[in-house]
């Protein structure tokens, strides 16, 4: 491989854009923002292609290793389609939430009580199969009640570890605002939060 096909690789191109990418959260590497495709490319040209290729993967990893997108908050697992699809309660519908889930402290009228999510939390664990003590997780409503969950069906409820457990719950207070301002559809706040607990957790 040539110096002039190196100049046209398509993974300079993107350690370029990446490399000028937004530095709001900081580079772990002080010198990697500074970087740019000729430097690496003066570099590259001094060494051979397969060492070339070597660097060039290894920037990538740096690169995803700091990038603010490798960052975003995730759990250390996600709920299982299978086990906990999510089940919605018959009682709130987009038309009476005014009522229901936008009605300050209606939620509390129909949370189960601890000795049964406790019991099933346990029980979940093992499903799951997932070490530690219970109180390490939270057995949350994959579909929260203040987004119209069903509150006691098992296949809604998952052993969510904690801390991620509790940066939900202010993503699902979030759901719950836009929902009741009008900003949101009922449907479209329940399938965002099912997208995040099936795939971040």
């Amino acid at each position: 491989m040539h110096n002039r096909g190196l100049r046209h690789c398509p993974l300079l191109i993107c350690c370029k854009h990446v490399v000028e990418a937004s530095n709001a959260i900081g580079w772990a590497v002080s010198g990697l923002d500074t970087l740019r495709s000729n430097e690496i490319l003066r570099t590259l040209e001094r060494v051979s292609t397969r060492t070339g290729l070597v660097a060039i993967a290894l920037l990538l990893v740096a690169i995803a290793i700091v990038s603010p997108h490798g960052s975003s908050s995730k759990g250390p697992y996600h709920a299982d389609i299978a086990r906990t699809p999510g089940v919605l309660n018959p009682d709130v519908t987009q038309a009476n939430i005014n009522s229901t889930i936008c009605r300050h402290g209606w939620t509390k009228t129909i949370r189960p009580p601890t000795s049964y999510t406790n019991e099933l939390k346990k029980k979940q664990m093992r499903e799951y199969n997932v070490g530690g003590s219970s109180t390490d997780y939270q057995e949350d409503h994959l579909i929260s009640l203040e987004l119209g969950g069903h509150p006691t069906d098992p296949r809604n409820l998952w052993p969510e570890p904690y801390p991620r457990a509790a940066e939900v719950d202010s993503t699902e207070n979030d759901l719950n605002a836009r929902v009741c301002s009008g900003d949101l559809s009922l449907a479209a706040a329940q399938l965002q939060e099912s997208v995040l607990k099936h795939t971040d957790g």
